[in-house]
């Protein structure tokens, strides 16, 4: 019988070991070899992770929790940290999803970059990502959580990237990695903050020491919010998700799903005792998401650009499970993360399909008509749309029903904010799902002639997640409909001690059925809407945009957001930069170093020419040191 330490040591590694073993013969194996070797590795890591969540659920409340340290990592002083793994109903979950959907994503890339050269440095740094993630969620501790989150980032560089030969690939790799150091910086403060606090940057330790709010808490949930807006695309740190498309797309979807962005959204339902105590913090995770969900559907409603549009709703979605942090709302939250990973990386790896099979093609202005030619895809696609929608009874109804449900209970306002958000997502993704899949096909007779359905590595991981996307959404079936919520029950331990600090007010279950009846009778409204413009009428996105309105325009150029950022923060840094290397650089430490350099050169050129190789001369300067010593010996006495 294998021990329950080993069965959660085991987790990480397998990753860890498909990394090490494909990276060091990345270019001495077959590369079907090394795709059966990343993928068996998180399918083992995925099996491990099923016994763990099936032993967790089977024990006392009390008792699910799980902790195993390997070492002693470090040791300085009064500071210490291990390598531990906790193991509660929360990161179980997390689990789960990762390398739960990490296999299907993996799967998916064997078909995807079959033809690619480089496939097996590809399938390496999906193992390494993987393996960061897992240890983000593990670790028991703070320091180990940011192990994991700096190697997600360095590992989301690195696949954003992967076709580093085009220069606008790895410019979105360098804005990805750049734009998350910046939350990073607010993130590591806050932990060094907390161990100056309490003396511990071990979870339980700290937990356990704190009692009530103060300013210093609030300022730690606030710099560990910072990390969260970076790592989880929050405004004002949002704009390198869209730009992160430039990835192959198993890469968006293992981004967008599974791993980097759902960090922000782990970390602060971790943290979920500390943000209680911080009401300061939990109303600006509150408005920073309701906002960012706002403003990412009004530009995802003029995107043309199939992975675009799908990013735009991750950065909004993303924003509705922070208003279920910010109310209060934490297992809410974690439920829609679960679903959401189902229907997005259904929807990216759709995308993908989509892609595939017009040889590169994302310009949706340049598809249509192409539920005849890809079935399959459709089919898998139209599932992943009514799922985001919120239509029931596909997952995202139950998860996004019981935010807006949460949002209620707070405040109307937030309410009526979210759901704003919810009925743009329905029409975007409905005019996105229009364009591609109805009407006449706009594709180049090149792409036509050439256009077939995806080979099975690609359409068997969409039927599964189309297949989760369907049936995600009952794990956690709203009390109002049955009695009992499971997710939210075995989510209980982590969260207990903040719902016993809060004083949610339940909504009546006649309210809530109002409110699920307005909420999916407004979706259907607003996806006729959708209809009738994109399938009835025929429209078609301009390629002109300066012809649009411009309100259209400033949709459709995100605001300005990036050219703001340029304008206020990129050119004066460039501007700074050449003037210090002006006037400091060149100016002062060249002219310094480089006077140096010449002395000792021109002292050196000087002292060459005593080496003239006349033995005459060299008596004579003999006799004239010895002569020297003598006097100096004779003046020192």
């Amino acid at each position: 019988m294998v021990s329950t330490d080993l069965l959660i040591s085991l987790v990480p590694f397998f990753p860890l070991l498909g990394f090490i073993i494909i990276g060091l013969t990345v270019n001495k194996i077959p590369k079907t070899l090394a795709s059966y070797i990343a993928c068996g590795a998180v399918l083992f890591s995925f099996i491990v992770s099923v016994i763990l969540f099936v032993q967790l659920s089977g024990a006392d409340e009390n008792q699910r929790s799980l902790t195993v340290s390997l070492f002693n990592w470090i040791s300085v002083g009064e500071f210490t940290a291990s390598i531990s793994f906790l193991v509660d109903p929360l990161s179980s979950l997390m689990l789960l999803v990762i390398t739960g959907v990490g296999f299907l994503i993996h799967v998916y890339s064997i078909g995807y970059m079959h033809d690619d050269p480089a496939v097996n440095r590809f399938f390496s740094y999906l193992n390494l990502f993987v393996f960061f993630m897992l240890l983000l969620v593990m670790g028991s501790n703070y320091l180990l959580m940011f192990v994991g989150w700096e190697g997600v980032g360095l590992c989301s560089y690195l696949l954003i990237g992967f076709w580093f030969k085009n220069k606008d690939y790895t410019d979105a790799a360098n804005k990805a990695f750049i734009m998350n150091r910046i939350g990073d910086l607010g993130l590591i403060i806050g932990v060094v903050l907390i161990f100056i606090t309490y003396g511990s940057i071990e979870y339980a330790s700290v937990f356990s020491q704190v009692g009530e709010g103060s300013a210093t808490l609030t300022l730690i949930t606030i710099l560990l919010f910072v990390g969260a807006m970076g790592k989880s695309a929050q405004i004002p740190l949002y704009t390198w998700l869209p730009d992160a498309m430039a990835g192959p797309t198993p890469v968006s979807a293992l981004i967008h799903a599974a791993t980097m962005v759902t960090a922000g959204i782990y970390m602060i339902a971790r943290n979920n005792l500390l943000y209680t105590l911080s009401p300061i913090a939990l109303n600006l995770v509150l408005v920073v998401g309701l906002f960012t969900a706002l403003l990412a559907a009004v530009i995802a409603l003029t995107q043309n650009d199939i992975k675009k549009v799908l990013a735009y709703s991750t950065v909004s979605q993303l924003g509705l499970m922070f208003v279920a942090l910010g109310v209060g709302a934490y297992s809410s939250g974690i439920f829609h993360m679960a679903t959401h990973a189902f229907f997005k990386a259904l929807l990216f790896l759709g995308a993908g399909s989509v892609i595939h099979g017009l040889h590169g093609e994302q310009d949706i202005r340049k598809m249509g008509g192409l539920k005849k030619y890809l079935p399959t895809t459709f089919v898998t696609f139209l599932i992943g749309v009514l799922a985001i929608s919120g239509i029931p009874p596909f997952a995202g109804f139950f998860s996004k029903d019981e935010i807006l449900a949460k949002a209620f209970e707070a405040n109307p306002i937030v309410w009526a904010l979210a759901l704003t958000t919810s009925l743009l997502t329905a029409f975007y993704m409905f005019r996105l799902l229009f364009l591609t899949f109805y009407g006449k096909t706009r594709a180049s007779d090149h792409a036509i002639a050439h256009i077939h359905e995806s080979p099975k590595s690609i359409t068997i991981p969409l039927t599964l997640l189309a297949i989760l996307s369907v049936v995600g959404g009952f794990m956690g079936v709203p009390e109002a409909l049955f009695g009992s919520n499971k997710l939210e029950h075995f989510l209980n331990p982590v969260f207990e001690n903040s719902l016993a600090l809060m004083n949610h007010t339940h909504l009546a279950h006649s309210t809530e059925y109002m409110l699920m009846g307005l909420v999916v009778g407004l979706t259907l409204v607003v996806i006729f809407a959708a209809y009738r413009s994109y399938v009835k009428n025929g429209a078609v996105p301009t390629f002109d945009v300066d012809s649009t309105s411009s309100v259209h325009k400033l949709s459709y150029n995100k605001f300005y957001v990036d050219e703001l950022y340029d304008s206020i923060i990129v050119k004066p840094l460039f501007a700074l930069s050449n003037l210090l290397e002006k006037i400091i650089e060149k100016s002062g430490i060249d002219r310094v170093v480089n006077g140096i350099g010449a002395t000792v050169d021109g002292g050196s050129r000087l002292a060459r020419l005593l080496q003239n190789g006349n033995i005459g001369f060299y008596i004579f300067a003999m006799v004239i040191g010895i002569i020297l010593i003598l006097a100096a010996s004779g003046f020192t006495k």
